[in-house]
């Protein structure tokens, strides 16, 4: 009695004191963070910290004992939480107790992904704890507490009962925590006076299948006397969940012909019940094969892991023997380990029969025909073949090859990706003059090997023979083109080439007749039967018709056959230059400042239709007219340009200069050229060239200036 007064002193002052500093520092006693949560990681190893927590009992934590609801992990002096072995049945939730003279809270820790853990027997009984997290005169026990799930009505039921060795009539048990005063609320209550607790409801272990709460002891106003402590309701599993196979659908492949008792795939399925217990302990078994041939019992499922394997020979498990390449095999799946009080969940796996190249493909027959008219190509014959493989894989594809015939490369094998077909092309036009039939031997394979054990026969060759038709041919220019070189302005009525026209149908002794087809400038006439191209006009290496010094004319060669057959044959004639065309100047107008220093006024340059030797190098030089040099002077740059000065200033007026160019040709040809000078005010960067009130001077009125100025010096 005098233990517990002593307590009760010391809360009252530890309340008084607490109060006190709230109001200074505003201090909380106890847990700073009271939920705390970390990943789960395979389980935890001895003496590595988990986590810190966080107590303060706002006077210093003098004396601070921490509990731990899992047995085999303690609490540092410094907060940290740490294992003192390797764990990995934590559970899903720890609860901290931390206690002081000053302050008396709880923390909760929760492990996301940690399996649910099961107390041993002396958990259960309190046995086996450390003294070191046993509390001093402990009175309050909550023994664990266990619920069949999916329990019938009526409700409430008796769950366990909390027992307080030393509590005060006055005293009144209370229960908190997840399924108490929290979601989901309600589920469990305790009868305040005796410490029952009850359900209130059926429950569902799939749902939850622990709770964890807290009970502790209050006087009448609800301060607490003793507590809490924990208590612990353990769902007990019942057998209310199927079987599921998830996903789908299933499906799987084997080889044909792959060995007995090879794996075809594996069938998992999943039961919500208690792993722990023969509830969602499975077994696996085939109830039903479609189709049942070649046997009703090709595959086997392992009871136990769920893997399908084939226990037919290879012989049978042939692809294309077989009545389906799919087969469906109906699956179940029951817990209790395969009982007859098991629950079954039922699947369809589809297994496909998967294609080998063990069948080489063969011609439909040994000898195929084909006509085609010669010069024309394009596909003649198709070849058609068998191939009992799988028609979406490689080893049906077929591909063909030309092995003997075609030493003129004339023919092409290609395969129809529709039907398979081989398509035998002439890719180069055939003759009949020169060979009338052609035999080809064509090979066909699969575009996958075959099989170590199979082989291509004689039925994968096939012979191809070959009719060409003889049809009229037009006649050949040949050369084609012709080439000539002539010089331009030679006389109208010149000899420029004789066409050269042959027929190839050579047994039908045809004539042939020539006329133009295409003469743009109108310049040539061809004979109808020699074949002899003359001129009808000068050729004029200049003109626009003739492109990089060349004229085309297009000719044609008809014969007499039924009906007539046409050949077209070109003509290019290389025209060589004559000295035709006298050079030009530009440009044609020049400006000069009149009062200018650098006396320089343009530079000139000089163009020639003509091409070498009959353009340039070009000769500059003044007009004849008498003194011009003592006012003007021309200076040679290169072979194309001039450099037109003055030898002294003049003024302002338009001033005629006459120049005159020469080119390189022979004999040379010459051309006069006025340049129109114009002589400008310039002021502050700007040119007026305008003339309106200033003197014209003409070549006359200049040489007489010019011949004064001599006078008066």
């Amino acid at each position: 009695m005098e233990h517990k007064i002593q307590i009760l002193l010391a809360c009252l002052v530890s309340q008084v004191l607490l109060v006190a500093v709230a109001e200074d520092v505003e201090c909380v006693p106890g847990f700073q963070e009271k939920n705390y949560e970390l990943e789960y990681q395979s389980g935890f190893r001895k003496e590595e910290s988990i986590l810190k927590v966080n107590f303060d009992d706002c006077h210093g934590n003098e004396n601070v004992n921490f509990e731990v609801s899992h047995p085999a992990f303690i609490v540092d002096e410094d907060g940290s939480v740490v294992p003192s072995r390797d764990v990995t049945d934590s559970g899903s939730t720890l609860f901290i107790h931390g206690r002081t003279a000053f302050a008396d809270d709880m923390a909760e820790i929760k492990i996301h992904g940690a399996p649910e853990r099961r107390l041993t027997l002396k958990e259960i009984l309190g046995l086996g704890q450390s003294p070191a997290f046993m509390r001093t005169k402990r009175s309050l026990l909550a023994p664990p507490m266990f619920v069949p799930e999916n329990q019938r009505a009526p409700f409430p039921k008796n769950v366990g009962k909390v027992i307080s060795s030393e509590m005060p009539d006055s005293a009144l048990f209370k229960l908190t925590g997840k399924g108490a005063d929290q979601e989901p609320k309600g589920i469990f209550y305790i009868n305040k006076n005796t410490g029952e607790v009850l359900v209130s409801r059926s429950l569902d272990r799939e749902r939850i299948a622990f709770y964890h709460m807290q009970v502790e002891t209050t006087d009448l106003s609800g301060k607490t006397l003793e507590g809490p402590v924990d208590v612990e309701v353990a769902i007990i599993d019942q057998n209310d969940n199927r079987p599921i196979f998830k996903g789908g659908p299933h499906l799987g492949e084997i080889l044909e012909g792959s060995p007995t008792g090879t794996t075809v795939m594996r069938m998992t399925a999943y039961d919500a019940d208690d792993p722990n217990t023969d509830n969602a302990v499975l077994r696996y078994n085939i109830v039903k094969q479609t189709p049942d041939k070649p046997s009703p019992n090709m595959f086997y499922i392992d009871p136990e892991k769920g893997d399908i394997v084939t226990v037919v020979s290879p012989a049978l498990l042939d692809r294309e023997s077989m009545p389906s390449h799919k087969y469906e095999l109906e699956i179940v799946a029951k817990d209790m380990a395969g009982s007859d009080v098991g629950l079954t969940g039922t699947a369809t796996a589809t297994i496909t029969i998967t294609d080998k190249n063990d069948h080489a493909p063969e011609f439909t027959k040994p000898l195929f025909q084909a006509t085609v008219n010669e010069g024309v190509t394009g596909v003649i014959v198709n070849l058609t073949v068998e191939d009992k493989d799988d028609p979406t894989t490689g080893g049906w594809r077929a591909v063909y090859s030309i092995i003997n015939g075609n030493p003129g490369q004339s023919f092409e094998m290609n395969t129809n990706a529709q039907n398979n077909q081989g398509m035998l092309t002439v890719v180069k036009p055939l003759d009949y003059e020169i060979s009338a039939f052609h035999t080809l031997l064509i090979k066909v394979e699969n575009e996958d090997p075959l099989v170590p054990d199979v082989a291509y026969g004689p039925s994968s060759t096939a012979t191809v023979q070959v009719t060409v038709m003889d049809v009229n041919e037009g006649p050949i220019f040949y050369p084609d083109p012709m080439r000539v070189t002539r010089h331009e302005n030679i006389p109208i009525g010149s000899g420029i080439a004789t066409l050269n026209a042959t027929d190839p149908d050579s047994l039908q002794h045809q004539t042939i007749k020539f006329a133009m087809l295409k003469d743009p400038a109108g310049w040539l006439s061809v004979h109808p039967v020699k074949g002899t191209v003359n001129t009808t006009a000068i050729l004029d290496r200049e003109s626009t018709y003739v492109k990089d010094n060349t004229y085309t004319a297009i000719f044609m060669a008809t014969d007499n056959g039924s009906p007539p057959a046409t050949g077209t044959g070109t003509l290019v004639i290389t025209l060589e230059d004559g000295n035709d065309h006298a050079p030009s100047l530009y440009p044609s107008v020049a400006r000069v400042c009149e009062d200018s220093k650098d006396l320089s006024v343009v530079l000139l340059g000089g163009r020639d239709e003509d091409i070498s030797p009959n353009a340039d190098p070009f000769k500059f030089e003044l007009g004849k007219q008498a003194g011009l040099e003592k006012t003007w002077k021309i200076t040679k740059v290169n072979n194309t340009h001039a450099q037109v000065s003055l030898l002294h200033n003049l003024k302002r007026a338009n001033y005629n200069l006459p120049i005159i160019v020469t080119d390189s040709g022979m004999p040379p040809l010459s051309n006069s050229t006025e340049i129109k000078v114009q002589v400008c005010t310039c002021k502050k960067n700007k040119m007026d060239c305008s003339a309106a009130d200033s003197l014209h001077m003409s070549l006359a009125m200049l040489i007489c200036f010019s011949f004064i100025t001599l006078l008066c010096l």
